[in-house]
């Protein structure tokens, strides 16, 4: 894939390099009744949605500590509101691909490099990663 996707607004897209998912995009339309998740096992990060009808009751629980060995950030954009442009990078800095992602969007950045352009005034992004944090220079590599 290359080139700015505007993608259907009910299917999900994935990015390869070298036949790995290195990024998906969750276009607002791909939701599903119940639950679903977009992500592996594997995946060090875990995307689902929820869509359910007024009253259904999920079981309450509690998450038991689990070791895991996370090699490397990864992140969630939700787009609130507005537009933005993600470009897509190889771990090694190439150019791979872009999406234009709107309000509702998904997108789950894996094993890859990434840039945004906002493409309207006030575009608001909640974006989810693994942590801890251990800053700027340890975390990233700007190019």
């Amino acid at each position: 894939m290359t080139g700015i996707k505007r993608a259907d607004k009910m299917e999900m897209l994935e990015f390869k390099h070298n036949e790995e998912v290195v990024a998906r995009y969750i276009p607002s339309g791909a939701w599903t009744d119940g639950l679903g998740f977009y992500s592996q096992e594997n995946e060090s990060i875990q995307v689902g949605t929820w869509q359910y009808d007024k009253g259904k009751e999920l079981q309450k629980h509690r998450h038991m500590i689990v070791e895991r060995a996370i090699a490397r950030t990864q992140e969630v954009l939700f787009i609130v509101s507005g537009s933005v442009k993600a470009k897509i990078y190889t771990l090694d800095e190439k150019f791979l691909d872009e999406v234009i992602l709107s309000q509702g969007d998904t997108l789950i950045l894996l094993n890859c490099g990434h840039g945004y352009e906002i493409l309207l005034d006030n575009t608001k992004v909640l974006e989810v990663k693994n942590g801890p944090y251990p800053g700027a220079e340890a975390d990233r590599k700007r190019f």
